[in-house]
């Protein structure tokens, strides 16, 4: 085991993954796949495994195919100390010579935005496949190559392994690089006022890179300090954060007219999560809005949820944080914000920003919560699911949403076991009537067929609780109070 370099944070199982792979004592070709948004690492991990190991790291950049060799010729020339680069004719060529590398032991060879080499040369994955081929257990061949491709370009990397594509069943490893978990994200933004973390969390979420290459390691001092620290960075238009929200859109090759695609994030981030609602606000049919998501869905800016208990309604939310805070703050803003004005347009917008971002962005984070932690509150049994759900209540001719719903692992001869239900309040302080409701809803999904037998009534609030409703949680062990504290581990 190679030990993580101490100026890497956390990322501890990643590192393992990439070592176990990059050290593996087979005598045949090894390759791996490693993808995942832009600014979360990817690049910075790679680099490290191959300077930990001796390795050769080559960057594609977009142009022509002739540079593109051109340019993966000289590095390969800089790694084995030749003073002038090779001149392959072509990529058969130049691919030969890569996996002949490593002579004495593994060695890891990484190809970093990969999806600019498929740009320049769609027959690039053919021809990797025939070299893993040739080197392979099957083909009796013997090499030390440990070969990684890297892209953020989910669209794109989604791809390489997917159907009838040329590579797929030869990667040992496929590893996606996520944002850092809301807790370790405070942890690398060293900050411990939870308030304070899920605040920031809510503008910059745990993308690693935006807290020293996009801010310059400018944190807030305090939950005082947040307002004047989003006016300085998020909202100066002198900074690299500033246009963040726009570029991480027109990044993606896939998206051609960037101002459909910011028109139904605009939507999602107002608040219209189902495609009736996406459709209303932007103007088009449902039927033609199905294209624009499942764009967003492949780059990874779109998640797509189902509803716990309606079969066949799904839910949407921005991936990324930046974007929702871009959405719903920065575009409606962007003339006055163009020229200067970032304190007069927060202090115009800081309402929204509770309303828009920081509410639905606490339910995400009570979600994550329950599906990280939640084994230690709801039994054992595991989890099988952890989404938000809508109840009918024919009674009352109404119906009850239900923010966090936690499910167990559904057994076809089994009622479906209802681990918690929960009401996530940013901003209000909770009281027996949050809790009444969840009564309600779990009553209804008794009379459905549900197992409620063991469920937990949780109530998330980032402003506190009622003494009435901690009496009523001291009382009974089936009611979970969580509060920003608890959420933090703190």
């Amino acid at each position: 085991m190679v030990s993580k370099p101490p100026h890497i944070f956390d990322r501890d199982w990643e590192w393992e993954a990439l070592t176990t792979f990059a050290t593996a004592p087979h005598p045949e070709v090894s390759f791996g796949v490693v993808s995942g948004r832009r600014r979360q690492g990817k690049t910075f991990l790679l680099r490290s495994l191959t300077e930990a190991l001796g390795g050769f790291y080559f960057e594609a950049t977009e142009g022509t195919d002739v540079e593109v060799l051109r340019l993966f010729g000289m590095a390969l020339a800089r790694h084995t100390g030749s003073p002038v680069g090779y001149p392959f004719a072509d990529w058969r060529d130049a691919f030969t010579f890569f996996f002949s590398l490593p002579k004495d032991r593994p060695m890891p060879l990484v190809i970093d935005e990969f999806p600019y080499l498929m740009k320049a040369n769609p027959a690039i994955p053919s021809l990797l496949k025939q070299e893993i081929d040739l080197r392979g257990r099957t083909h009796g061949g013997t090499s030390n190559a440990r070969v990684l491709i890297c892209g953020s370009a989910l669209s794109v990397m989604g791809k390489v392994l997917s159907g009838q594509a040329p590579l797929r069943g030869r990667a040992r490893l496929e590893l996606v690089i996520q944002s850092l978990p809301y807790r370790e994200a405070a942890d690398f933004w060293g900050v411990t006022d939870p308030r304070l973390a899920a605040m920031l969390h809510a503008v910059v979420g745990g993308t690693p890179a935006y807290r020293d290459e996009f801010v310059a390691g400018d944190i807030p001092a305090s939950a005082d300090d947040f307002d004047a620290w989003v006016a300085r960075t998020v909202l100066n238009r002198r900074t690299s954060l500033f246009r963040e929200g726009r570029y991480l859109l027109t990044e993606e090759a896939d998206i051609r007219d960037p101002a459909l695609y910011h028109s139904v994030l605009s939507a999602v981030a107002e608040g219209n999560n189902n495609w009736g609602g996406i459709a209303g606000h932007i103007g088009h049919k449902s039927s033609d809005i199905a294209h624009p998501l499942n764009v967003l869905e492949d780059c990874g800016l779109l998640v797509k949820e189902k509803d716990a208990f309606r079969s066949g309604r799904t839910r949407y939310r921005i991936a990324e944080p930046l974007i929702t805070f871009y959405q719903a703050i920065m575009r409606p803003e962007w003339t006055d914000l163009s020229l200067g004005l970032a304190e007069e347009v927060w202090a115009r917008s800081r309402q929204r920003f509770l309303s828009k971002v920081v509410g639905p962005h606490f339910e995400m984070l009570c979600r994550e919560h329950a599906l990280r932690y939640g084994r230690t509150h709801f039994g054992e049994g595991g989890i099988g699911e952890v989404v938000a759900g809508t109840i009918a209540d024919p009674a009352n001719r109404s119906q009850i949403d239900v923010d966090i719903v936690v499910l167990g692992v559904n057994h076809s001869a089994q009622p479906r076991p209802v681990k918690s239900l929960g009401e996530a309040k940013w901003d209000k302080v909770m009281d027996l009537r949050h809790l009444e409701r969840l009564r309600r809803a779990r009553d209804l999904l008794s009379a459905k067929g549900y197992d409620t037998a063991n469920t937990v009534l949780a109530c998330y609030s980032g402003a506190g609780f009622h003494d009435t409703l901690r009496a009523a949680a001291d009382d009974d062990p089936s009611i979970l109070l969580v509060d920003l504290p608890m959420l933090y581990g703190r």
